[in-house]
């Protein structure tokens, strides 16, 4: 599975964005795909993951939660997140990526990455 990112960009606090990701390959229904992401000098945190049956379950950090919605397109290959309310805190690099089947909040447990994509919020 190959990855692709987009959507970034420089926004003012309280505007919105979304991000999409990209994949290539005919199974891409049956995995998992997860945004991370980083800040200079951070670890690599988790944002929000969807499940691989369809997308029937939605998962969020706690610092996004109520402001960030994550959805799926299989017939397009494609995931979204939708970053409202957007913080100057949310500012990092942005990465989708994606592991067969289930679930994690752990970004060792993803073997596909894309490339990432810079969101700046300005205060």
């Amino acid at each position: 599975v190959q990855l692709q990112a987009s959507g970034g960009g420089l926004v003012q606090a309280g505007d919105s964005l979304r991000l999409s990701c990209a994949a290539s390959g005919r199974t891409f229904s049956s995995y998992s795909v997860a945004w991370f992401r980083q800040s200079p000098g951070q670890e690599r945190e988790f944002v929000s993951g969807i499940s691989w049956n369809g997308g029937s379950s939605t998962y969020y950090a706690d610092s996004v939660k109520g402001r960030f919605t994550v959805s799926r397109d299989n017939a397009k290959n494609t995931v979204y997140l939708q970053m409202n309310s957007l913080k100057p805190e949310d500012t990092a690099v942005y990465y989708c990526a994606a592991r067969p089947n289930l679930h994690s909040r752990y970004p060792s447990n993803y073997p596909y990455w894309g490339q990432g994509t810079l969101v700046t919020v300005s205060s």
